[in-house]
């Protein structure tokens, strides 16, 4: 395999980044795959106290979702808004945000960035932290939805005898995301808020 000719990128030439340009392209499109096999070693590999899997509870999270008639953006936001679990527990919610960020709407990013503190109204009390410490963002566009988010679909998804979709029934909306392309401003929405859907009475 050809490679570059520095060991510094100060010295590379317009050759080098051309090389890594094109050696750029093939992996950019495996990162569905990536997402995928993280989501699978969750439910080997996770967080134990739990009555299910991290895989499991994205799942559920995302089975919800799409039962309630959530868009796409909606559903792998939601499949994937624990994805940070493994790599980075302390800000897991943040980190999770990231790695949908250029591909999903702004308004599903930001919720997956922000769920964690609007999730401490459910638990914080128990620990002697802020349960209301959501409210910071109160005047937000984007609140209700992450207030909509966490009610419905995150701080209910930890049943083991959920009837969960399969993550193969999820799969092809996980490649058709990823293979957007990155921060497409008619992807992303910026300053749109739809909220999640509203449920029928």
């Amino acid at each position: 395999m050809k490679t570059v000719s520095f060991t510094q990128m100060k010295d590379g030439t317009k050759e080098d980044y051309e090389l890594l340009e094109q050696a750029e392209k093939p992996y950019h499109a495996m990162t569905a795959d990536r997402i995928l096999a993280e989501l699978r070693r969750q439910g080997e590999d996770t967080l134990s106290g739990y009555k299910i899997t991290r895989m499991a509870h994205g799942l559920q999270a995302a089975t919800r979702a799409r039962r309630e008639g959530a868009d796409i953006d909606w559903i792998v936001g939601a499949l994937l808004h624990d994805i940070g679990d493994g790599l980075a527990p302390q800000n897991h919610d943040r980190f999770s945000a990231e790695v949908i960020r250029p591909f999903v709407r702004e308004e599903v990013a930001w919720v997956v960035e922000h769920h964690g503190i609007f999730q401490m109204v459910y638990y914080a009390q128990h620990y002697g932290w802020d349960e209301n410490a959501r409210d910071q963002f109160k005047d937000h566009m984007h609140f209700q939805a992450c207030s909509d988010f966490c009610e419905r679909w995150d701080q209910s998804s930890f049943d083991p005898e959920y009837p969960t979709d399969p993550l193969e029934s999820f799969e092809p909306l996980v490649r058709e995301v990823f293979a957007r392309k990155a921060y497409d401003p008619e992807v992303i929405r910026e300053g749109v808020s739809t909220g999640v859907p509203k449920l029928e009475s």
